[in-house]
């Protein structure tokens, strides 16, 4: 293995520009498809949310498939990275069909969105993947592994922070009072910027990190056994889907919140612009590795975000307490969403020390899109069920009972799952430990 190659800049802007272009188009999708759904697509807010948890229930298990076809990938351009070519152009043709309003009836609105949703979604995962995957493969060094992360973090936070801010002027600029034109227009302009962002992340990087054994297939019997007793791995998978729980109920009910609760829809791009506080977040990280360890790092975020949520619903309309609240659990966000990723690595190693077996592949797409697509999914899903049974009508003057329940799903539930993340971590802190023991063996073998 090439132990000692760092990535110039070309290289980790190219892997920046991975999660750039992933969380462009796929936080575009989580955070605004149930407000399209139900107040532009005219799809009721219980069947909107039927339709994410069914397609993401199916899709969540697609993880583990992508996982095993990386691992057993062979071409000229490596394991991993070639997924960004292939996939590339599906993945941006379907996230604008996603946004499509064709007339339908109403039952084939529910397939229509059911299905550009659901191939949206597996697309993701299959190009997702390797972004993760694709890191242990860059260097052996565990601090250099959390720099390239939060490189590919801070990337992403662009991404997201560009659909966060500007999807919603962008559809009233260029649907002029028509949301469905706009939606339309504007989906298809991110999905041509985000095509051209991964076919720059191919051909701008490689895997340097690759030895004869770890290009040779594994047998899938085998990576299901990377899992077997692998409990560094079990605890950031959980972890890491409360935090897709939480924020994703968190980013698309904040729409709903800010148009009925405060009066003023445009509140809802404010405080989306303001989620590019994340990076900080994400640039403190290194620091706080050293001075906390990584779990605790991780515990530190979530415990921000859980307390910036619970405070946000004690200041009231207060706009500007409102504000400051938002950037402490952005500060948290930021730290809990990168994290994961990172340590995924380091599980991978574990992995293979303690079963002899190395499934980068298939343990990193578990731990990544998976738990992105459960989160999100039960995201999408929860909040749905509370407004509905609250009596949320779209496009309507909101009852008190929908108000709390819209309020209940953008203040509580996220930082109920913040809470639950960071109690789950405190069970990583015995095997983190043990990893430069780890290190050291597999270096020996």
């Amino acid at each position: 293995m090439n132990q000692t190659e760092k990535l110039n800049l070309r290289n980790i802007l190219a892997y920046a520009s991975t999660d750039t272009a992933g969380n462009l188009l796929y936080c575009t999708l989580t955070s605004f498809i149930l407000y399209f759904y139900t107040d532009v697509f005219g799809i009721s807010v219980g069947m909107a949310g039927m339709i994410l948890l069914i397609a993401r229930v199916i899709d969540s298990f697609d993880a583990p498939i992508w996982g095993l076809i990386i691992d057993h990938t062979h071409s000229k351009y490596g394991k991993s990275r070639p997924w960004f070519l292939w996939l590339a152009v599906p993945f941006g043709l379907f996230l604008a069909l996603s946004f499509m309003t064709p007339a339908l009836s109403v039952s084939n609105k529910m397939i229509y969105a059911l299905i550009t949703y659901l191939v949206t979604g597996i697309i993701y995962t299959g190009i997702s993947t390797p972004i993760t995957s694709i890191l242990p493969n860059l260097s052996n060094d565990s601090d250099e592994r959390i720099k390239l992360n939060s490189y590919r973090m801070i990337g992403g936070n662009i991404g997201y922070f560009v659909t966060a801010s500007f999807t919603l002027p962008l559809v009233g600029y260029f649907g002029g009072g028509n949301d469905q034109k706009g939606f339309a227009i504007t989906a298809i302009a991110y999905a041509i910027i985000g095509v051209f962002m991964f076919l720059f992340a191919f051909v701008n990087i490689k895997e340097n990190n690759i030895s004869t054994e770890t290009t040779q297939s594994i047998p899938v019997k085998d990576s299901f056994k990377a899992i077997k007793g692998n409990w560094p791995w079990v605890i950031i998978v959980l972890a890491n889907i409360m935090y897709w729980l939480g924020n994703t109920v968190r980013t698309s009910t904040v729409i709903y919140y800010a148009e009925y609760n405060l009066g003023h829809l445009n509140y809802a791009s404010i405080l989306n612009g303001l989620v590019l506080v994340q990076v900080i977040g994400v640039a403190l990280i290194p620091l706080l590795v050293k001075k906390l360890s990584k779990g605790n790092t991780l515990i530190l975020g979530f415990s921000l975000a859980a307390i910036g949520q619970l405070l946000m619903g004690v200041v009231g309309s207060n706009f500007i307490l409102i504000v400051v609240m938002w950037v402490v659990t952005s500060l948290g966000t930021g730290i809990a969403v990168s994290m994961p990723f990172a340590m995924l690595s380091d599980t991978v190693d574990y992995g293979e020390w303690k079963n002899g077996i190395r499934s980068a592949g298939f343990l990193t797409a578990i731990g990544s899109a998976f738990c992105i697509k459960m989160g999100s999914g039960l995201g999408g899903f929860l909040p749905s069920m509370i407004m509905e049974k609250t009596g949320y009508i779209a496009n309507h003057t909101q009852s008190h009972s929908a108000l709390m329940g819209i309020k209940i799903s953008f203040i509580l539930v996220p930082a109920v799952c913040f809470v639950l993340g960071a109690l789950i971590m405190l069970a990583y802190r015995k095997f983190e430990k043990a990893e430069t023991m780890i290190k050291a063996e597999l270096s020996e073998r």
